[in-house]
């Protein structure tokens, strides 16, 4: 029986497929964390990395970007049309930064979180020295790596109708990617404790509905004229309109230790967003739970991830993970159908409940191995291609 509803014939190992209709582009940010080959820790060498990018005299390398920490560095993709076309430049940008990293004596390993103890080191700049003095513990708190998902939209109105209706449905996308299940040397419990420590700052995690583009900028505008924030960037939403690109941005994910599961986390957000689109075009209400609901789910997968239980995005009550993932292929399906990506969310979906995601993963590794350094080396291998 397929869990995730219907049976899709010939779903054999390829990405994507010929969409049925013109699809959203779609891009992906990684941050990735840079860590010792003999002991795991995170290692203070992305200027070394970002410079030997950027002597290249041709390639995407040159396109990494610093971080607000000197143990990661990040990449976004270009923007694509399939999955496999997604996944094709993951795999791709993955081994490049690792064979930088190589070069600067490090490893690169797609990890939310540290799971060894580090003091991160702040990477200079006006912008970081500010945010440090204001936030103070929290910036230094921040050597998380997270996951952006970019879909294109026609317009800031069509951008905050899709904002307005996929609120209830990122917590499970959070579920799926959760892979930060260690802190400071210890289990943290939860399958994705990056979010939680994201969330610590004032301005990130579930919003209001907003009605209208205009009622969205304002609200920013008055958020930055509060002097809590410097500047629009650091507002922080689940998901937001990107300053830089005619896009939604959706800011839950962890990043994911497989490039398989990144791809799925971008087909459903790209679903999702497809999903909302088609309803504010149609003039269909907006589902308004408080955000204090939408707290409460983001915290309730953050813990459980793929074990569950998670609340179901329709009632906002706990319901087994096979449920409400189940509702969010029901949710998407047609979306989904028409961009070609039914099959491989359905496959990826399986396959993940099957096998754990990145949490487990890093979990099962430890039980191996009894040792936190091995767990990191590991999972760079996996980030690399070489595992």
């Amino acid at each position: 029986m397929e869990p995730f509803g219907g049976t899709e014939v010939d779903v054999r190992p390829v990405i994507g497929g010929a969409p049925a209709r013109q699809a959203r582009t779609v891009g992906v940010e990684e941050e990735l964390l840079l860590v010792s080959e003999r002991t795991g820790e995170p290692l203070a060498l992305a200027p070394a990395v970002l410079a030997a990018a950027a002597a290249e005299p041709v390639g995407e390398g040159r396109a990494l970007e610093k971080e607000l920490h000197q143990e990661m560095v990040e990449f976004a993709t270009q923007p694509h049309g399939t999955m496999d076309a997604v996944r094709e430049e993951l795999v791709r940008r993955r081994a490049e930064v690792a064979r930088h990293a190589r070069g600067a004596g490090a490893l690169v390993a797609a990890l939310a979180t540290s799971p060894l103890p580090v003091q991160p080191s702040r990477n200079l700049g006006r912008r970081y020295r500010w945010m440090a003095e204001q936030f103070a513990l929290t910036t230094e708190e921040q050597l998380t790596c997270g996951c952006h998902v970019h879909v294109a939209v026609a317009s800031d109105e069509e951008g905050v109708g899709v904002l307005d209706r996929i609120r209830s449905w990122l917590a499970p996308i959070n579920a799926i990617s959760g892979n930060s299940p260690f802190w400071q040397g210890h289990d943290s419990g939860y399958s994705s404790y990056r979010s939680r420590v994201w969330n610590r700052w004032p301005s990130a995690g579930a919003y209001e509905p907003f009605g209208s583009a205009a009622a969205y900028h304002a609200c920013v505008r008055d958020m930055v004229a509060t002097g809590v924030l410097r500047d629009p960037g650091m507002v922080y939403f689940d998901a937001r309109l990107s300053a830089a690109n005619p896009t939604v941005e959706v800011r839950v994910a962890d990043v994911c230790l497989e490039a398989d599961t990144t791809v799925l986390v971008a087909a459903l957000v790209r679903g999702l967003v497809e999903t909302a689109a088609r309803a504010w075009q149609e003039g269909e209400p907006v589902p308004a739970p408080p955000a204090a609901l939408l707290r409460l789910a983001s915290w309730r997968a953050a813990r459980s991830g793929l074990d569950g239980p998670l609340l179901d995005p329709r009632t906002l009550r706990e319901a087994p993970t096979d449920v409400v993932l189940g509702a969010l292929v029901d949710h998407t399906e047609e979306a989904l159908r028409d961009a070609g990506d039914l099959a491989l969310v359905r496959r990826g979906l399986t396959d993940l409940l099957a096998k754990g995601g990145g949490a487990r993963r890093q979990r099962d590794l430890y039980e191996e191995e009894h040792d936190l350094g091995a767990v990191v080396r590991a999972c760079a291998r996996i980030t690399a291609g070489s595992d």
